[in-house]
């Protein structure tokens, strides 16, 4: 399917989205390879050994003959953009608990900092989070949220069968003990974050998201018509093209310690469009919060330990350190 244009409404977004009218500005960053040589997997005939290169020269695959019908995955899209389409107003009022609204951060414990910390350190992004294993008991006046709740609900099964159904796959690659990796993916933790980006010329990089890692499993990404995706392949950037039909899976923080770093937790970014807004609906899932990951490469650690030092971190020195602060540290030799 191709990419249609489509109108902006300012009053849709954030005000800190609105400060800027910069067309004319020139970024001065590199250009990506066009090429894709991305790993694809086919969930109808998986096989744990092509399944386990990918997750460990990519860290990246795309997967096909998914089970996700494609009618849903544009309903997403549709809904997603209606919802957007909200003035920012609006939707401040009906994303209330247990869903979380952010704008100029991916972190929800400090939706809306961006407008007391200036133009120079926010994302250009602008999403939504939503708690999967609460959305039945949510509850909304609002026609076109109660619509895509309903529609979020079936496609959170979706992406649980899938999820389950690949690490399952990858712990019999890796040889990982079946009662201890239980707990290692648990679908009730899923969460699904439905991001907009703006525009190129509203903002004044032209990047959406820096570069990062996952903290999850793994998240599973439907980005559907417009592109921006980029991952980090032997030192060199590549496009990852959208591909209808198609989903993005990619490893994060935890499953490179489950696997003791025969893994990757791939890094990532994503590049704003010069002519098109970008929608794109990702899927995380986590280990049980009191499960403790055990490998040679880290000290002992839960996921609600690594959660909270990312925290600390982030608060402390501006950004996220993630797996480095639990690796082992030698002891010097006397």
């Amino acid at each position: 399917m191709s990419e249609s244009k489509i109108s902006i409404d300012l009053e849709s977004y954030p005000p800190i989205f609105r400060q800027l009218n910069i067309q004319t500005q020139r970024f001065n960053d590199q250009p990506v390879e066009e090429s894709e040589p991305i790993p694809i997997i086919d969930l109808h005939c998986l096989n744990p050994g092509e399944l386990g290169k990918a997750c460990r020269d990519w860290g990246l695959f795309r997967l096909v003959n998914h089970g996700v019908p494609s009618t849903l995955l544009s309903q997403l899209h549709e809904h997603a953009k209606r919802l957007f389409s909200l003035s920012f107003e609006s939707k401040q009022k009906i994303f209330t608990t247990p869903l979380s609204y952010l704008w100029g951060t991916t972190a929800i414990t400090t939706s809306g900092t961006a407008l007391m910390t200036g133009l120079q350190n926010i994302h250009w992004v602008e999403g939504v989070h939503f708690p999967l294993n609460q959305l039945s008991q949510f509850q909304t006046e609002d026609p076109i949220l109660a619509s895509f709740r309903l529609v979020l609900e079936e496609y959170g099964e979706h992406l649980g069968r899938l999820a389950t159904t690949l690490f399952k796959a990858m712990a019999v690659e890796l040889i990982l003990d079946p009662e201890e990796s239980k707990s290692h993916l648990v679908e009730s933790t899923g969460f699904v974050r439905v991001y907009r980006y703006p525009l190129r010329s509203m903002a004044n990089s032209p990047w959406g998201i820096e570069v990062h890692t996952d903290s999850s499993v793994m998240s599973i990404l439907n980005q559907y018509e417009v592109g921006g995706l980029e991952v980090l392949k032997d030192n060199e950037w590549l496009q990852v093209k959208p591909i209808p039909g198609t989903l993005i899976v990619n490893l994060g923080d935890m499953m490179q310690a489950i696997s003791n770093d025969k893994y990757k937790s791939v890094k990532h970014r994503v590049r704003l469009n010069k002519h098109y807004e970008r929608i794109s609906i990702g899927y995380f899932v986590f280990p049980d919060e009191g499960s403790v990951i055990q490998s040679s490469k880290y000290r002992p650690f839960t996921y609600s330990d690594f959660r909270a030092q990312v925290q600390q971190d982030v608060k402390t020195l501006g950004f996220k350190v993630g797996l480095e602060k639990f690796k082992h540290t030698q002891a010097s030799s006397p």
